[in-house]
């Protein structure tokens, strides 16, 4: 036990309670202080006058005329492990003056909820389900799109599959060998082999009537097989 010399007179005192003492700060309130410097997607946050963006071409079979789609984002928390890049706006552009309507009011919705933060993936679904009661399309690569507006939630879901705010599907190790083997047994069986393929004569050379080989060619005015020997001339 210690001591302490009192050299001053007592003219009054207080009991000291143990809800007196300071608290101790734990190391979830220290994360939380650190966490509150993190700056989130919301509705109020300005737009910068610099923009990250990529723009993505749109060219459809019922339309003369392809629609640009660009997408800013904007890059929250740069330079700390909290780094982020998130959409901020989408602008969309085309010749096609038919759309222009609908292309302003979409394009301001879609901003607005890029803004307002949050989970934002949820839109691609919900364009990816639209479809047109004329009917849809097929893509050069043999996709089916059944609107313009589908086309267009695709793009968005590959943009954010690009940004990290969607995850890529990928097929697992099972599915993807399942594949590769029905492929390739679908490839055997619709080989086609071609008999000039692989010849060692000219090229552009004839079939000969007499030994069936591609290697008739035209020699000295004659033709003449390079294989038999059989010549027109004689």
């Amino acid at each position: 036990m210690s001591f302490t010399k009192i050299d001053k007179k007592i003219v009054k005192y207080r009991v000291e309670r143990p809800e007196d003492k300071p608290a101790v700060k734990s190391a979830p309130a220290e994360t939380a202080r650190k966490d509150s410097n993190v700056v989130w997607m919301h509705e109020k946050l300005e737009r910068p006058e610099v923009l990250v963006g990529s723009t993505y071409k749109i060219k459809t079979p019922v339309s003369d005329h392809a629609m640009y789609v660009t997408i800013n984002d904007m890059i929250l928390n740069e330079g700390t492990p909290h780094e982020q890049r998130r959409p901020f706006e989408i602008f969309i552009n085309s010749k096609n003056l038919d759309h222009f309507q609908w292309i302003v009011a979409l394009t301001r919705i879609i901003s607005a909820v890029f803004r307002k933060g949050g989970d934002v993936t949820f839109l691609v679904e919900e364009l990816k389900a639209v479809f047109d009661p004329r009917g849809g399309y097929w893509q050069s690569g043999g996709k089916f799109m059944p609107s313009i507006i589908a086309e267009l939630g695709h793009v968005i879901e590959k943009h954010l599959q690009t940004i990290g705010l969607l995850k890529v599907p990928e097929l697992d190790e099972h599915h993807r060998k399942l594949i590769e083997e029905k492929k390739a047994e679908f490839e055997a069986r619709n080989k086609q082999q071609d008999a000039f393929a692989k010849s060692h004569f000219p090229e552009g050379a004839q079939l000969c009537g007499k030994c069936s080989t591609a290697a008739v060619v035209l020699m000295d005015g004659c033709m003449t097989c390079l294989n038999c020997g059989d010549s027109k001339c004689g």
